[in-house]
């Protein structure tokens, strides 16, 4: 390549120089992981090529066999990484590798900890494995031209690193560049071990021997095919080890960690299709973008067609990672067309069962990883309750909750079943704040008397969940803090009467009168309470009312909430209401006013005049 003498020096976007110093002062216990992160993207500009040359074959130019080529010199102490793939334009290079222009980018240095096993992962998940190189390299040189570019130099981006990883690049014009990226990588004094073409070769045949296309190793001006150059999918289950699953997830999912759980299937039907489908061990640092991409990559007959496949795998789902081959779908079709064809629709629920499917074993027979499943994707998952109302039951079966049975697991809605009390007809919930507040709510008394027990839900997404499944295994689920409750079927040991008589609450209706006009319009209604034990009062919200725990949820998120009073339910035989019964005047009304403060504070409610509440107690206290 001949290159002119003109040169550009550019500045860093300021989440590069801080990735940079990341990198450069990181001593990760497996360097070798920049061969993988670059060999990686490489392929993944031949899948691009390879598409777009769909459309327009003379892409290819005059080089149509795609390769990945790997060398050495000693002398100069480089290593050298080569693709004829899509390659970039000047303008790409800048955006590609001068500025991070990613959503996420600032949660992602967020989570950056320090830790160097952590980081490394957060790395690999943001795409911008790049920038691994200066782990092991000083200096990097990058030459690319655009596929089709052909009247167009080629450009050069290089960067020397210094203390702080800031600074500068150049940019320069190459001509008579070839199609592709070449990176030349000048290592460190003490990265010697990548001049050994065993030690090279013998990373690539570990972490990119599933590549799917050649990566060949020059030596001595001969070249070695290193990997076997065959997309692993498609071979036969028998023949893959487990090794190569854990790598081959590594390569797909940008992954440091072995993953969880992987399911391999080949339908033949109507739609013949492969599918390699992984549970990662842990979260991604973007899981709550909804808009990230989904990390299942759409190939047809081997051919890469597209990664933000969203039709592919439902949010719910998107944690999942891997590839779908398909053996029918059209070539030649838009994406946003493909996405939408009843072909790509039966593929994406065969998928969406095979994923299920898999989690379902998990959940049955490996309950140590289902835990870890739930820890790190369980409150994704319950977004699917309300989104996919087909799998509605089977996603219910692997949601857990807390409950007020067990202290530190969680529960399934199938172990809930399995220890109803005898009379006991619903499922009963609580929705929370936290789950300190849930197991403090008064609401809980009389089921903790009656040993019933009540499913604490404290994520924001249970009240979607909520919202959308009504009954479990033909069992209805109840909120413990809605309209009435009636455990009259369900007796206490030692309890062989009802606890309020009827004829107690009819002579209280005065009082509940009384305390109703007292509140001035506070609340909706004011009854006795069939739930209270210990606690004077709580409030309720009626069958057809917003619980009041959605209402802040709402509020917060800036979202307009329909203005409705709640029920406020009365213990008859607390002191403070019977105290209430020979009270008058503006006495009665400063104490009904002060059961209604404590339900409000009891249900995480604010108080609207807290200078009248403590007016109030002060006046309990020593009037």
């Amino acid at each position: 390549m001949t290159e002119t003498a003109t040169k550009e020096t550019l500045g860093f976007q300021a989440e590069v120089k801080q990735l940079l110093h990341l990198m450069i002062h990181s001593l990760y216990s497996h360097k070798e992981i920049f061969l993988r992160e670059l060999i990686s993207n490489a392929s993944d500009a031949a899948d691009k090529l390879r598409f777009e040359a769909l459309s327009d074959s003379a892409l290819y130019e005059s080089d149509p066999e795609l390769k990945i080529r790997v060398s050495v010199d000693k002398e100069a102490r480089t290593v050298t990484i080569r693709d004829n793939g899509i390659g970039m334009s000047r303008q790409e290079v800048i955006e590609h590798i001068g500025t991070i222009a990613k959503s996420g980018t600032r949660e992602f240095f967020g989570k950056l900890t320090g830790d160097q096993k952590k980081d490394a992962q957060l790395i690999g998940q943001f795409g911008v494995g790049f920038y691994s190189s200066f782990i092991v390299a000083d200096k990097v040189s990058l030459t690319t031209r655009r596929a089709g570019l052909t009247q167009e130099h080629g450009v050069r981006w290089e960067y020397a690193t210094d203390d702080e990883g800031s600074g500068q690049y150049t940019l320069e014009t190459v001509e008579k560049a070839e199609r592709g990226t070449e990176i030349v990588l000048h290592l460190k004094e003490d990265e010697a071990e990548f001049l050994d073409a065993w030690r090279v070769k013998s990373v690539i045949r570990e972490y990119s021997d599933h590549i799917a296309i050649p990566v060949e190793f020059l030596e001595e001006d001969k070249t070695e095919v290193v990997n076997r150059a065959n997309a692993l999918w498609t071979r036969a289950k028998n023949d893959i080890s487990e090794d190569e699953y854990k790598a081959f997830y590594k390569h797909v999912g940008h992954d440091y960690e072995d993953p969880l759980a992987w399911t391999h299937v080949k339908v033949e039907g109507r739609q013949d299709y492969t599918a390699l489908l992984y549970v990662p061990a842990h979260a991604p640092f973007d899981l709550w973008d909804r808009d990230a991409k989904t990390g299942v990559k759409l190939y047809v007959k081997r051919v890469f067609i597209m990664e933000d496949a969203r039709k592919l795998m439902p949010a719910y789902l998107r944690f999942v990672r891997g590839v779908i081959d398909a053996a029918d779908l059209p070539l030649n079709v838009s994406r946003e067309i493909l996405q939408e064809t009843r072909d790509m629709e039966m593929i994406r629920n065969g998928c969406v069962r095979k994923t299920l499917d898999l989690l379902d074993d998990i959940a049955e027979n490996r309950k140590d990883d289902f835990a870890k499943v739930w820890e790190h994707f369980g409150k994704v998952l319950k977004e699917g309750v309300g989104e996919d109302q087909a799998n509605k039951e089977r996603i219910a079966r692997l949601l857990r909750f807390r409950s007020t049975q067990a202290d530190a697991e969680t529960v399934s809605l199938a172990d809930y079943l399995g220890r109803m009390k005898e009379g006991q007809d619903k499922i009963y919930y609580l929705t929370a704040d936290t789950l300190a507040a849930a197991q403090a709510s008064p609401h809980l008394e009389v089921f903790r008397k009656k040993g019933v027990e009540v499913l604490l839900l404290t994520d924001r997404v249970d009240e979607w969940v909520v919202s959308n499944l009504f009954e479990f295994d033909g069992k209805s689920l109840a909120s413990v803090a809605k309209g009435q409750v009636d455990l009259s079927a369900v007796t206490a040991e030692g309890e062989d009467k009802p606890e309020e008589p009827a004829a107690a609450e009819e002579a209280a209706k005065p009082l509940l009168e009384r305390i109703k006009t007292a509140l001035d319009s506070r609340a909706k209604d004011v009854r006795t309470s069939h739930r209270l034990v210990e606690s004077p009062a709580c409030l309720v919200a009626d069958e057809g009312d917003m619980n009041a725990n959605l209402a802040r949820m709402l509020k917060q998120m800036g979202q307009a909430v329909p203005e409705t009073q709640p029920i406020l339910e009365v213990n008859l035989g607390h002191p403070l209401v019977k105290r209430l019964e020979n009270e008058e005047g503006s006495r009665f009304d400063e104490l009904a006013g002060l059961l209604m403060d404590q339900a409000v504070l009891l249900d995480g409610g604010q108080l609207a005049d807290p200078a009248g509440f403590v007016k109030r107690v002060n006046g309990l206290l020593f009037g």
